[in-house]
């Protein structure tokens, strides 16, 4: 059975982001059932919705499992809740740790509990600009292009993060 690669949004901006980050990279190359192919720079960026919280530090992952959709998600949350995520309601709110499925394979999945392709990843520089360092000829689902994507998509102060 051949895997199915996926691409996973990472981001942080409680505690030490950074080192958050670098953490859950660690603990997704570790993971049994999941296989890392490649990791993008570290990016901060500018929080979406309330801005009295710290910038985020962004990654996007890509990852090859014999997991189905909803295995990976529990994977994810078992990691986010291990990286001190709390649930909360409000949206776009301050995070310990975010991992979002992005894509899964070319899979378009719509229920409860996922939605893939991710609902914002077409218009959010923070998933954007390191998918594309990580997969730049990368076509969604959709037959969009991340070429296309970037294109339109303004960087918002977006930068690569250096010690």
């Amino acid at each position: 059975m051949i895997p199915t690669l996926c691409y996973i949004a990472l981001g942080s901006n409680q505690g030490d982001p950074v080192a958050k980050a670098n953490s859950a990279i660690s603990v997704l190359s570790a993971h049994p059932d999941l296989t890392v192919t490649s990791v993008s720079s570290l990016y901060r960026s500018a929080p979406m919705g309330p801005q009295d919280q710290p910038d985020y530090i962004n990654a996007v992952l890509a990852i090859e499992t014999h997991l189905d959709a909803i295995e990976l998600l529990d994977a994810l949350q078992q990691i986010e809740l291990e990286h001190g995520r709390e649930r909360k309601d409000e949206r776009w709110g301050p995070r310990t740790l975010d991992l979002d499925i992005l894509l899964f394979g070319q899979e378009t999945i719509n229920n409860p509990r996922l939605t893939v392709p991710h609902y914002g990843m077409k218009v959010r520089e923070f998933v954007i600009y390191p998918l594309l360092e990580i997969a730049p000829q990368l076509v969604l689902p959709c037959g969009t292009s991340l070429i296309s994507l970037a294109d339109n998509c303004d960087r918002n102060g977006l930068e690569v993060y250096n010690l």
